[in-house]
């Protein structure tokens, strides 16, 4: 509104907007009588209609204990009374306050690193040691490592999904693929998996029908992703160079996991498979094909009879590749599960299920690549 609508200043003598200064009426007022149509009068304008505010205890009452004031502002009215200079009327609103910026979060790696070196030392030495000490007692700690992995993965599906894939014809037909498979080759672990199998499907008809179909099929999940795909290590360690064979195997596994979580945490800007493993960045699976395959090759060159760097390349590779995969089937089915982790059998890694999934679909893949390069052995 212009400054006219409101009127001029008052003079002395004449009624003010919050009354007169010699105890006259207050404007706004209705005046009693016919003095009100007094040519006098006109010079006192009626108040303005005020819109309706809503009454206490709306959402606009930031202050119960203040009193509100319907329609212009105290500040308008104190300077259309001219007892406010002009100026400040309208103030320049505060600068904000100057914030602290925050201070910057140190990278962190995501795990305790010592605890995590440190058993994978401990574990380092015992399959070193019962590799190359004899190769019986090697086949054993892969059954040993079947057998836990199982109970994890079975325990975790009860837990989580209320499925009860049965575990002792698992545990015990598991075992038995390993030796199968260490003895008599490919066909004794085939046929140790198919009587797994039965066994799954027959052990689980003693309970229920309810839920038969969904336990025997995570059963036989269950059989085929630890038990059989572990076997293709006892496969390579039959060969005449077998525990360097299996040695490759785990030194390019642990050197391309070890590569992808280095570069990714250092340089990692790109989400991977930000729905199934967010942490995972494509500058760290740069990072695991670059040091697998540089393993690769010298592995190839100086530990495997006939074998020839560039070989060791497409190793390294196909090393990456296989485990980064299987590193992320396992993340999706810990993250179907809702859990972080298999078990907590192995402090700074979780369970050995969390160790085994890029171990587990690289071994068929190491074995037939040894096989088409240099022969079975």
């Amino acid at each position: 509104m212009s400054d006219s609508s409101w009127g001029a200043p008052p003079h002395a003598g004449q009624a003010g907007y919050w009354g007169s200064t010699e105890g006259g009426p207050v404007q706004g007022a209705a005046p009693a009588g016919p003095a009100y149509d007094a040519p006098e009068a006109q010079q006192t304008r009626p108040m303005p209609i005020v819109p309706d505010v809503p009454a206490y205890g709306g959402d606009q009452d930031e202050d119960r204990g203040a009193a509100r004031l319907g329609g212009p502002s105290f500040r308008d009215v104190m300077y259309q009374a001219g007892h406010l200079p002009a100026e400040t009327q309208n103030p320049e609103p505060m600068p904000d306050a100057p914030q602290t910026p925050p201070a910057p979060q140190k990278k962190s790696a995501g795990r305790d690193l010592s605890a995590a070196i440190g058993v994978g030392v401990g574990l380092g030495v015992v399959i070193i040691a019962s590799l190359f000490i004899q190769k019986a007692v090697f086949v054993g700690v892969i059954a040993v490592a079947v057998v836990v992995g199982l109970w994890e993965l079975t325990s975790r599906l009860q837990e989580r999904k209320s499925i009860k894939a049965p575990l002792v014809p698992l545990a015990v037909g598991g075992a038995a693929m390993v030796v199968a498979g260490y003895v008599r080759g490919a066909e004794g672990a085939w046929v140790a998996m198919a009587l797994t199998a039965l066994a799954v499907l027959v052990w689980r008809m003693t309970e229920p029908p309810e839920g038969y179909l969904r336990d025997v099929t995570a059963g036989v999940f269950a059989a085929f992703y630890v038990p059989f795909l572990a076997t293709f290590v006892a496969l390579m360690l039959t060969a005449d160079d077998g525990p360097w064979r299996v040695l490759t195997f785990l030194l390019l596994t642990v050197v391309s996991d070890t590569g992808a979580y280095a570069v990714g945490w250092r340089f990692g800007r790109h989400k991977l498979a930000p729905r199934i493993s967010p942490g995972k960045t494509r500058e760290g699976l740069l990072g695991a094909v670059l040091f697998a395959m540089a393993a690769g090759a010298l592995c190839m060159h100086f530990l495997i009879d006939d074998g020839t760097w560039w070989q060791g390349l497409l190793l390294g590779l196909a090393v990456a590749a296989s485990a980064t995969l299987g590193d992320l089937g396992e993340s999706m089915i810990k993250r179907d599960l809702g859990i972080k982790d298999m078990g907590t059998l192995l402090p700074g890694h979780g369970g050995i299920m969390d160790r085994l999934d890029s171990l587990l679909p690289t071994a068929p893949v190491v074995w037939l690549l040894m096989v088409v390069f240099v022969g079975s052995g």
